[in-house]
């Protein structure tokens, strides 16, 4: 860790015990990466609002902090492949490139950890895969985070905007 991506104001996972957290690491309330963890967070949330782009946006602007082949980065970049796979499926009715962006995203998140900085990792793979076949499972699926479905915040917004 180291000064960039600390992040003192992001709070514990309100459940479980993910990667990434541990209770006994005092800096950025116990998170290895505080700023993953906050791009996690209006991430996932601006997903599942139906906000692909911002979703993207937040995703990718945390993605450039890690080098290449971290767990950090493969997990950032799958989760950069699942926005932009959405935003080509509901926004452009694009199912051949969103099949390729979801098998991009998939090899990505092959081997990051089930329950990754509080995302259920395990969820979001077989949701891709089955996606690629029956694209219809998207339209009811939100990300899973902390053992919740979180909807999008005006603050997610406010954030994505920042990173513009």
């Amino acid at each position: 860790m180291n000064d960039h991506t600390r992040d003192q104001t992001v709070a514990p996972p309100i459940s479980g015990d993910p990667t990434g957290w541990r209770c006994d690491r005092g800096v950025s309330n116990g998170w290895e990466y505080g700023t993953l963890r906050r791009a996690v967070i209006h991430g996932v949330r601006l997903y599942n609002g139906g906000a692909f782009h911002e979703s993207h946006d937040c995703f990718e602007a945390e993605w450039y902090n890690y080098g290449r082949g971290t767990t950090e980065s493969v997990f950032l970049h799958g989760m950069v492949q699942v926005a932009a796979g959405a935003y080509k499926h509901f926004d452009f009715e694009n199912d051949v490139g969103m099949c390729s962006l979801f098998g991009t995203a998939l090899r990505y998140l092959h081997d990051v950890p089930e329950d990754y900085y509080g995302v259920d990792v395990l969820d979001v793979r077989t949701t891709l895969t089955t996606a690629r076949t029956d694209p219809t499972v998207l339209d009811d699926w939100r990300i899973e985070l902390d053992g919740d479905r979180p909807d999008a915040r005006q603050s997610d917004y406010a954030y994505a905007a920042e990173l513009s």
